[in-house]
């Protein structure tokens, strides 16, 4: 037994060391994939320019009706983004939802990156290439990082659709690579199991002050360190549950959001909960984009209603994030080990089908679940062409409600696309909940790396 895990982990050592060239020619491919999104979206910008820096002649028309709009062009008017203001330090919400004096409705670090990407800008073009700039190299680590991990599966990343869509749609690159980041440590550090996960805890944390959802993953994680690593070996000698290495993790990714908020709560407290409370008061419309909307439009927009939702939408994403958790756990029962990462996926399917937003862009997110779990493929070309229907019919659909014309169902093939892609992507996110549960990923099933392989060993002969 001691004699075959030493083989395989020697082995995999090999393997690991040939992905690098590939990583190389992913980032590449990346790189290239984000120039043609950026083109996507530069399709909206100027020529000409008036006294607010916003694109003429007819930016609204463009953005929705050449399907180029993105939360990047758009928010150039409207925060004091324009102005320079620096984020949360001033400003707060009005009684009817409106936030003021520059805040963001963003997390602390997604509004620093906006500050920084429109320092030097003095147009919404500029604001966007100034933006691009920035999270182009996150865009690029992810595929690093994932190609280390699966190899020649990332091109999922690296030539997806969605890469083209929604790279530069709203700030997602930086909070995604820090998600995919937490899988790279936690798979690929030589630490022990505690050390390696707490430090993925931390990058998660640093993906909550990104945007919220890395958040969810810290409790996989910590059932993962709870129940021992592979096969239960990496728990501390003579430790059946590792109760303190599980709590360390949670404290780690808490400690480190708390300390990136810290400063911004105590120099501006008005305007950085405005953040939070602009989330929390948000309603189910048509910019939420969720099934919450498109299936109850005749009464979403009742009083009664958007109660109704801020209650049990909350309930069902909590309700589904703990049967992810438990499913996987039984999983272990079977296996001896936490799928940490499947049910991460899991969990994140659980919250875009049943949270009242989802943004088209939040497709970037599940990407690189499919590079890392071993989900059939057919799952994930279904996914993308409901996503590639509802990515481009839904702006094309708001354009054609202005004009008041060919946006009935029965009147036109947009109205048609539209509603493929939001009912078709809600029923793949239920397939795929049960899909990534019961698939593998070689991230969770790999052996641990040469440091903790011989502890792995001493494990299964006790």
């Amino acid at each position: 037994m001691t004699i075959g895990s030493a083989a395989l982990s020697t082995t995999e050592r090999p393997a690991v060391r040939r992905r690098f060239p590939t990583a190389a020619v992913l980032c590449v491919l990346t790189g290239l994939t984000m120039l043609l999104g950026f083109a996507n979206k530069a399709r909206c910008l100027g020529p000409g320019f008036d006294e607010d820096g916003r694109s003429t002649p007819g930016y609204a028309d463009r953005a929705y009706g050449q399907a180029c709009y993105s939360d990047i062009q758009h928010l150039w008017l409207g925060r004091q983004i324009d102005e320079h203001v620096f984020p949360y330090l001033s400003g707060g919400i009005t009684a009817d939802g409106s936030l003021y004096g520059g805040v963001v409705e963003y997390p602390v670090l997604t509004g620093v990156l906006i500050w920084l990407g429109a320092l030097f800008a003095d147009t919404d073009a500029g604001f966007l290439l100034g933006s691009a700039v920035l999270m182009a190299p996150f865009g690029l680590a992810v595929a690093w990082w994932l190609g280390r991990l699966r190899g020649w599966r990332a091109l999922l990343w690296a030539l997806g659709p969605p890469l083209v869509l929604y790279s530069f749609h709203n700030w997602d690159l930086p909070v995604i690579a820090c998600a995919t980041a937490a899988v790279y440590v936690a798979a690929r550090s030589t630490r022990p199991l505690r050390e390696r996960a707490t430090l993925a805890a931390v990058l998660l944390g640093l993906g909550f002050a990104f945007k919220i959802y890395p958040a969810i993953f810290v409790l996989p994680l910590a059932l993962l360190v709870l129940s021992g690593g592979r096969d239960g070996a990496e728990a501390p000698p003579g430790v059946r549950y590792d109760v303190r290495g599980a709590l360390r993790v949670v404290g780690a990714a808490v400690g480190t959001a708390v300390l990136v908020n810290a400063p911004f709560a105590v120099l501006g407290f008005e305007g950085w909960v405005a953040s939070f409370e602009f989330q929390s008061r948000r309603q189910v419309d048509l910019s939420t984009n969720s099934i919450w909307y498109w299936g109850f439009r005749a009464v979403a927009d009742t009083e009664q209603f958007q109660d109704t939702m801020s209650l049990v939408s909350p309930l069902l994403v909590i309700a589904a994030f703990v049967l992810a958790c438990a499913l996987g756990w039984r999983r272990m029962r079977q296996t001896g080990t936490y799928p940490w990462v499947v049910v991460s996926a899991a969990m994140l399917c659980g919250f875009l089908l049943l949270h009242k937003v989802h943004s088209p862009q939040y497709t970037l997110w599940l990407l690189p679940f499919f590079v890392l779990v071993s989900v059939r493929w057919g799952w994930i070309v279904a996914y993308l062409v409901a996503d590639l229907a509802m990515g481009i019919s839904v702006f094309v659909w708001l354009h054609l409600t202005t004009l008041g014309e060919g946006y009935s169902i029965y009147e036109g093939f947009t109205a048609q696309a539209l509603m493929i892609g939001v009912w078709g992507r809600a029923a793949l996110l239920i397939g795929l909940f049960v899909a990534f549960l019961g698939a593998r990923s070689p991230v969770d099933d790999s052996p641990p790396e040469p440091t903790t392989s011989r502890r792995l060993d001493a494990g299964r002969l006790r």
